[in-house]
Parts: structure tokens; sequence; C-alpha cells
């Protein structure tokens, strides 16, 4: 087992990290990813910019490898697209000597495994080295083994779909060439002049679409704005006090857009058929507990995504069972419990499985949770690579500063995200008259 590497899975931000931490501690690692080079995700979304500035983006042990090489830092406050990422940091990074050997692109992992041991054995478990059934992009399978398993894959590839039940609305499978999942790339807009579009969604991925939309030149007739929920506060966000100006900024401009009426709102919009009907998208539901219908041309989704969990089938994990995220970090993440982008500090011990040696790095370790940042999935992988070096202190000595949102949700009760030793900032802008004020730690 010693001479074995760990075997991570993904190479976009927190898996490349995880291959750097770990052979700064002098161990061993080998890197899959399934694109044809590192970052295939981010480069999905390349056309977006981020709202957190480099300083939020970039690994320490990544930073002080590139380094090394010569390389320099972009400006820290600079906000980079997701094509930025990709070009000044993540393609650098795996270019590097140390790091571009152990890194195999066009392989995907299948399932892992242990070896001649299924989920129901127990015998010798925790001894059995793993193994990860691969397929490389030239067609030939081949089985690779490992003393540890870092799966950093993400969730970019199994978005959520637009039914309220978390299930696609009845129709929606049969028609996914006139829906786009995700933040589209409007560069040329052609797709959407003139006509009616839907996005469906109230996080950020989905400001951004529609804020796009009202960008282009030759912009959509008509821009509907379709969510489950109706608190527009919580989606508008903490505006001038979110530690993240961009992020704040979004919520303000979408705020300013609907006030202007340049979107039309359709909320709680409960969604549960979709149907072609002589060539136009006739949207059905449930809004303010009467039936709904929306007639629309085009469809976005943005309604976040889930973690893909077929391959980890034959090992033994601890899930919570809504969040999807291991048991013990759930709640601090649970959008049902808060909604601030920060959280407390952690790794190794929360995000640790019955499967020994196994950890879910990154966004995937998130579950359905939508509050990941990349500065916490870089702790994630520092303290992790700690552990599997066999440095327990360091890997239980989890640090975490994170930019606050200046709004969150805890008890259903709107708060500010201030210090709790610091005075409230002024929320009439947040709070309707006559609202409680409630501040608790499980909040931020």
């Amino acid at each position: 087992m010693s001479k074995l590497p760990v075997a991570i899975i993904g190479g976009g931000p927190v898996g490349l990290a995880a291959l750097a931490h770990l052979l700064a501690r002098g161990e061993e690692a080998i890197l899959f990813e399934m694109g044809a080079a590192v970052g295939a995700n981010v480069r999905d979304w390349g056309h977006a910019r981020m709202f957190s500035p480099w300083e939020f983006n970039a690994d320490a042990a990544c930073v002080r490898l590139l380094r090394e090489h010569g390389w320099v830092m972009p400006p820290e406050h600079e906000l980079p697209t997701g094509a930025d990422l990709y070009e000044r940091y993540l393609r650098p990074l795996a270019e590097l000597p140390t790091m571009r050997g152990r890194i195999q692109t066009g392989v995907k992992v299948m399932a892992v495994s242990r070896r001649h041991i299924d989920k129901m054995k127990d015998q010798g478990r925790g001894e059995a080295p793993f193994q990860l059934h691969i397929a490389r992009r030239q067609g030939n399978e081949d089985v690779v083994e490992a003393r540890a398993v870092i799966d950093a894959s993400g969730t970019w590839h199994k978005p959520n779909p637009m039914g309220a039940n978390g299930l696609p609305a009845m129709g929606e499978r049969g028609l996914k060439g006139r829906i786009v999942y995700g933040v589209p790339d409007l560069k040329d807009g052609f797709r959407y002049a003139g006509k009616r579009v839907m996005v469906v969604g109230s996080g950020h991925s989905a400001i951004h679409a529609l804020l796009d939309l009202m960008s282009l030149k030759n912009g959509a007739a008509q821009i509907i704005w379709a969510m489950r929920g109706g608190d527009l506060r919580k989606v508008y966000g903490g505006g001038e006090r979110d530690a993240l100006p961009a992020r704040g900024q979004l919520g303000s401009r979408i705020r300013a857009a609907v006030a202007a009426g340049r979107v039309e709102i359709a909320a709680p919009f409960r969604i549960a058929r979709v149907e072609d009907a002589a060539g136009i998208l006739r949207v059905e539901g449930e809004m303010n507990g009467r039936k709904h219908t929306v007639a629309v041309d085009e469809i976005i989704v943005c309604a976040g995504s889930r973690p893909d969990l077929d391959m980890l089938g034959e090992l033994r994990l601890d899930l919570d069972p809504a969040v999807e995220s291991s048991r013990a970090l759930a709640p601090l993440i649970d959008p049902n419990i808060h909604s601030c982008g920060t959280v407390r500090p952690h790794g190794e011990t929360e995000l640790r499985q019955p499967e020994k040696d196994f950890y879910i790095l990154g966004m995937k370790s998130y579950g359905r949770a939508p509050t990941f940042l990349l500065a916490t999935g870089y702790e994630q992988a520092r303290s992790v690579a700690a552990a599997l070096a066999g440095d327990w202190e360091a890997a239980r000595d989890v640090r975490l500063n994170l930019p606050e949102t200046g709004v969150c949700v805890t008890d259903f009760v709107e708060t500010c995200c201030a210090p709790l030793e610091s005075p409230l900032l002024a929320l009439d802008d947040i709070l309707l008259p006559g609202e409680a004020v409630q501040m608790t730690r499980d909040c931020c």
C-alpha cells in the first residue's frame, strides 16, 4: 500500500490543489481529468466573470509552486473570468514539470472499489488498495490501484432540473435541445434575439444569465424570471454590505432591472410540466395556489447542480440525507439553516467517510448546497493532504477566512452577517417593518 499513489479524480482548481499539497509533502499522487485538458468544467463557463477576486481563487501551495518557476500572481483584487482562471492559473500550474507527469487527461473514472472486496465485505477492507476502473479517450479500459482516493470531480455535469419536486418536469427530458442548463455564452445572442426567454433559478448563475440577456445588442423581446421561492430580499443579497462588491452588485443590478420593468417575475412558480405546442414552449405549474402557464420560446435553467454518486456505489459513504454532503459537514452548509457565503473552518475531520482514506473535496463535497467558494476547497485539500501524509496536527489546524454576504437566513429570519461582537448594520432595506432581528453563531 505504501508504494501506491493517492488517486485524485478531477483536474479542476481543487483537484490540482490537492495534487500540489500532496507533492509538497513528498507524497506520490496521480490525477485523472476527464477533459482533454485540466479545468474542463471551468472552461465550460469561461465567458462568465467570477464575483470573487484572485486573492480567494488561488491556493497557497499552488502559488508557491508557480512562483518558483517565475509565475506572477494577477492583481489580488481583480475579478477573473473562468477563461482567466484557466489561462492564467490552472494551465500554467498543470504544465509545471512536477505536476505534468502526474496528470492524465482524457480519462474518465467509471467506478471505485477495493481489490477483491465489494461493499458488503468487512474483513481486510481498510488494508486493501482502492481500484479505479477507468476509460481512456482512445476507448480502452484499465484498472489503477491507489492507497487513497480524493474525489474532486465537481457537480457541473449534473445540473438540477426545472421541476419543483427535484425531478425533471413532465416533458423536460424530451426537450433538451430547447433548454439550456447553466450560464450560456451569449456572445452572439442570435438564439435569443427577439425571443421570449424564461430563466429558471434564484442564485447568482440565474442573475448572471438575466443580466447577460439584457446586455445583448439585439435583446430578447421578453425576459421572465421564474423562481420556486418568493423572498426577493434573500435573492437580492446584501448589496453594499457584501464583502465581495461584485457579488453585492449583482443583486443591486437585478433589483434595479426588476424595478424598471425589464424583467418579469414569476414567483413562487412551481413548475410541473413543459411541452412544445407548435414551436412554443408551454411551461405549466402552480403560482400562489393556482394553476399558472407561461408561453416562451427559450428556457435557461440555472437551478444549481448535484453530485453524481454513481461511480462511488461500491464504497461505504455516510452522507446527509438532504444535503448529500458528509454528515458532519451538512449542518455547516445546509441552505435550510443559513445562506451565508461564510462557513466554519472545516477539513479532514468533517470530510472523513466510513471508507478509510476516501474523501470528497470541492464543490462535490457540498452535495446540493450552492454556497461553495474555491477558498473553502483549498483548505479542504490542505487538511486532507496533511492527514494522508500522517501530519494530524496540521490536518486538524483548519483555518478559513471567507468574505461575508452581508445578509443570511437563520431560522428563516433575515439577519445581517456582521461580526457577532459588532453592532448590527442598518437593516431598513432588508427587513420589513416589525420583523424580528436575530443573530446566532450558526449563521456566520
